[in-house]
């Protein structure tokens, strides 16, 4: 299978490409936002993947948006992280640690009553989990210039610390709805400094991390994660700008020796007349380097996209929850166990350590 042969990533050797994809499973329960033992036995199962990539881990006590999600911002947190790292690395896997930054999808639930942050004052409208229960996102702050250095400084001490607990590299979280993607996007950047107008200015805000992780770390340490597809989740509309402006990002990309970049596919495939349908064909025309593709693969899908050099690996994120030996079941075609769903945001080891082996669960 082309799926289980090695490959580089950046400088890195790794065994196989069965990506372990980026998980919030909110385990982090204490008032430390620090990972746990449970962290440590979890990634140490899923060792067998070709890369781990960690749940997203928060680069702040602003950036965070969801409950019991860990940090990477602190002493105590980047001490925790090193054993999780040394576990894995025991195990013979590669992990990165995604830094994050959810900006408007938060509340202030989650800041002591303080607005949530985001590139102007626009509401998401969008109901999330706070610690006191779900609740309708609120009307953001817009950042200002100072805060948004600020937020690249975060960043940075976030890249610095990863390489402080051992990590073989981070992948900035530009997707998916949260702070980078509202500067990419009309709907939700309608600023008219140096961050917003046009398709640079509103792209300024990634470049600018990148640039400060580059101080920090080696260059082919870094991924990018994009999601240019989404649309009608996390409050993103695309429009007619949107394509040209993923595709000016990812053109720009080409520019750096990173170690990736990690391509979502849209949760849902969009009715929008501005939408690209074949979004993995349409970037690996653009983009040069080692490319990574998500979302609802399954085996022969993900098989497919290798052998036709589309995508060079898959990121599997669900299937990784329950089968945490997932490449040795592809590898012998073994039962593919369904997750429980009710146990993905939960807290404690049910529906998350507990999934055996299949060499365990056959004895």
């Amino acid at each position: 299978m082309q799926l289980l042969k090695p490959a580089k990533i950046g400088g890195m050797s790794i065994k196989n490409r069965v990506i372990m994809a980026p998980l919030t499973r909110s385990r982090a329960d204490n008032p430390d936002a620090v990972p746990t033992n449970l962290h440590v036995e979890y990634y140490k199962q899923r060792a067998g993947a070709g890369l781990i990539i960690t749940e997203g881990t928060a680069i702040s006590k602003q950036s965070v948006g969801y409950v019991n999600v860990p940090g990477i911002y602190s002493e105590k947190q980047v001490a925790a992280w090193r054993k999780v790292v040394e576990t894995v690395h025991q195990a013979d896997g590669k992990i990165f640690v995604q830094p994050w930054h959810v900006g408007r999808i938060s509340h202030p639930d989650f800041h002591d009553g303080a607005l949530p942050v985001a590139p102007s004052a626009i509401n998401p409208n969008i109901n999330i989990r706070t610690p006191f229960g779900k609740k309708t996102t609120v009307t953001p702050k817009a950042l200002t210039i100072e805060e948004i250095r600020k937020i690249v400084e975060d960043f940075k001490n976030a890249a610095k610390n990863a390489m402080v607990a051992g990590f073989d590299g981070v992948e900035i979280h530009s997707s998916n709805g949260y702070l980078f993607h509202q500067f990419f996007s009309n709907c939700s950047n309608h600023r008219t400094d140096q961050y917003g107008g046009n398709i640079e200015n509103k792209c300024r805000f990634l470049f600018e991390v990148i640039k400060a992780l580059k101080s920090v770390m080696p260059e082919q340490k870094i991924g990018v994660r994009l999601n240019p597809m989404l649309n009608s989740f996390s409050g993103i509309t695309i429009d007619e700008e949107t394509t040209k402006t993923f595709d000016y990002i990812v053109n720009k990309l080409n520019d750096y020796n990173l170690a990736y970049l990690h391509l979502s596919k849209p949760w849902k495939e969009s009715e929008s007349p501005f939408a690209v349908h074949d979004l993995i064909g349409h970037y690996r025309k653009i983009y040069n380097g080692f490319l990574i593709a998500n979302n609802n693969y399954d085996k022969d899908s993900g098989e497919q996209e290798v052998i036709s050099g589309r995508a060079d690996a898959i990121a599997y994120g669900r299937l990784y929850i329950s089968n945490p030996d997932l490449p040795y079941r592809f590898e012998n075609n073994l039962l593919i166990v369904t997750p429980d769903s009710t146990t993905y945001y939960t807290i404690g080891p049910k529906g998350y350590i507990d999934y055996p082996a299949f060499q365990q669960r056959s004895l």
